[in-house]
């Protein structure tokens, strides 16, 4: 169509969505129409001119929208097992349906048992111990589609065992029976799922792991309870649309196995019922900064902490305590040891399942080497700066051999030079001899001897140690070789020409100044060295003996990037919560001690 530029067309107002007049094959955004009056002139009456301007030139259909331009008739809008997001919930409505068919969460009972168990919140007494693992079994759960309900605790009475998880049964497509799945004394589980139905498996290769139960239970089995003398069934039929066997497995009490249990076994289960893929977490290759020692007959499950050092990404494995839940926090990654490996040395290359993006990771500080607390208040300020700080505690000398390895971006250090009284330096120039780096003092903290509450055997030194009758003979906590407390240790027992031999527990290690506080705590140990602040925490009873300098252990390579690290040494906020802990002086924090050109 060719118009002359003084030609007049007919024109009419459409609102965007609105279908086109029939004689109409294009449209004019109205941000490129002048709207003018009787005189041509330009007027604000934009929906009632007395005629119009076309500023842009258009084509026929231009800003049209066709029919059948975003879904037509025999089109695939969404393919069987796609889990629904909000988008397309609008696909599915803009073709038309109102309803669709999807799977139903399976529903999944959740059996906590044992007589030492107690609900959150519960005061706690001697032998009591908190019950969460069906909280966190229950999120995962839901997290992999299903729908979890948390039984109240079941005591360690076989008969109530076997009555609840056969009542479980009717109303649940999935039962898990969480403890009582080794070999102890009231450990019933097994028994429970050989008497409802069939026990499959008792025990699986996997560290952690290993008491796992798979077992089906007969939702039409009757037992009577030894006790009443009662015949007890299922209770009323529910219409479901499957068999009379309910599937169920036996979960280890231990947090960490019970939580990986749910991952490698009932996942799987969840995903083929729901008619989803499995969830696969990305897989990276990384350095491992420490020797594994693993069992050459299971597939052992390491967690890790993960960061990008250089170019390097390395993996810090975490505590491998099956009831330490605190490793699965602080996880970035899964790493599998396969059966038939009795380990893997430090250096060599491993795949590790991340639990963080990428993103995350090339963000996280990777620290290895001593232990302290003021390293938990830094994490939690660097999180405010978009930063994490992810820590494996070796130990100071373990952290410099980090550092010369290239495996972290710093080091906490207190290494004590009995020659000339100084901290850090000589150690840095015997670990890292060609390695620039840059030394900050962190604070000055108290180190004493940790002693129960009341100090029962009326400790005051280290000579109390040793030497003392077979009546009030003291057991003591050391920490790991290699660590600063112990080196410092080490230095003034040869100052009291002290034998270590003569001490009682100086080979019991513990690789945190909290593991040496629980451990006297517990009553395993009559004390042990630490800082005041552990005391403090686990409300113990100090002896402080010594003053000691607490330094981050830097390469001048990564100055840079440890940016918001150095700017936190400078916040008013940090080191009021640092001064907040029992024994410590921040009046150092930021004062360089070595800087190399």
């Amino acid at each position: 169509l060719s118009v002359n530029s003084n030609q007049l067309l007919k024109t009419e107002y459409v609102d965007t969505g609105d279908p086109l007049p029939d004689w109409a094959n294009a449209v004019i955004p109205i941000e490129n129409v002048e709207s003018l009056d009787e005189k041509n002139q330009i007027t604000s009456a934009i929906r009632k001119p007395s005629s119009i301007r076309i500023r842009a030139s258009i084509t026929p259909w231009s800003h049209v929208r066709p029919l059948g331009e975003d879904i037509v008739a025999t089109q695939l809008v969404l393919p069987a097992g796609h889990i629904l997001r909000p988008v397309d919930l609008g696909a599915i409505a803009a073709s038309g349906h109102q309803t669709i068919k999807v799977s139903r969460k399976p529903k999944v009972a959740i059996l906590p048992t044992g007589s030492e168990l107690v609900p959150i919140g519960s005061k706690l007494k001697s032998g009591d111990i908190l019950e969460f693992n069906s909280l966190v079994l229950a999120s995962q759960i839901k997290q992999m589609g299903g729908e979890a309900t948390r039984f109240s605790i079941v005591k360690d009475d076989f008969d109530l065992i076997c009555e609840t998880v056969l009542q479980a049964s009717n109303d649940y497509d999935l039962i898990l029976l969480n403890a009582g799945s080794s070999a102890g004394a009231e450990d019933f589980s097994a028994k429970v799922v050989e008497k409802l139905g069939t026990l499959l498996v008792h025990g699986v290769a996997v560290r952690p792991g290993h008491p796992v139960i798979l077992g089906l239970v007969n939702r039409k089995s009757k037992i009577v309870n030894q006790k009443s003398n009662t015949e007890i069934a299922s209770g009323k039929e529910q219409e479901r649309p499957r068999n009379d066997i309910t599937p169920i497995i036996g979960v280890p009490g231990y947090p960490v196995s019970a939580s990986l249990t749910v991952d490698i076994f009932v996942e799987p289960i969840l995903a083929k019922w729901l008619g989803r893929k499995q969830n696969e977490l990305q897989t990276e290759e990384a350095i491992l900064t420490r020797k594994i020692v693993s069992p050459a007959g299971d597939d052992d499950f390491v967690r890790v902490a993960i960061g990008k050092v250089g170019d390097k990404l390395l993996a810090a494995p975490l505590s491998r305590g099956a009831g330490v839940i605190t490793s699965l926090v602080q996880a970035d990654g899964l790493a599998l040891i396969p059966s038939g490996t009795q380990g893997i040395e430090a250096g060599e290359k491993i795949q590790v399942r991340l639990y963080r993006t990428k993103s995350e990771i090339e963000k996280t500080i990777l620290a290895i080497g001593s232990h302290d607390l003021t390293l938990d208040l830094m994490a939690q300020f660097l999180a405010e700066k978009n930063r994490r700080l992810a820590s494996a505690n070796v130990g100071s000398q373990g952290g410099l051999v980090a550092l010369r390895r290239g495996e972290a971006h710093f080091a906490g250090s207190h290494l004590l030079d009995p020659n000339t009284g100084e901290f850090n330096i000589s150690y840095i120039r015997q670990y890292m001899p060609n390695i620039k780096v840059k030394v900050v003092a962190l604070v000055n903290r108290e180190q004493g001897l940790i002693v129960q509450k009341g100090n029962p055997k009326g400790i005051k030194s280290l000579g109390d140690l040793a030497g003392r009758s077979q009546e009030r003979s003291v057991q003591f906590v050391n920490r790991q070789k290699g660590s600063g407390t112990r080196t410092l240790l080490d230095y003034h027992l040869n100052q009291l020409n002290i034998p270590h031999e003569y001490i009682a527990g100086y080979h019991q290690d513990e690789y945190t100044h909290l593991g040496v506080a629980t451990a006297v705590a517990s009553g395993r140990a009559d004390c042990g060295l630490g800082i005041a602040a552990a005391a403090q925490a686990l409300d113990l009873d100090f002896i402080p003996l010594f003053q000691e300098r607490y330094d981050l252990v830097i390469p001048k390579e990564f100055v840079d990037f440890l940016t918001p690290l150095f700017d936190l040494l400078t916040d008013s906020r940090f080191q009021h919560s640092i001064s907040l802990l029992k024994g410590y002086d921040v009046s150092i924090m930021g004062t360089i001690i070595l800087e190399d050109e």
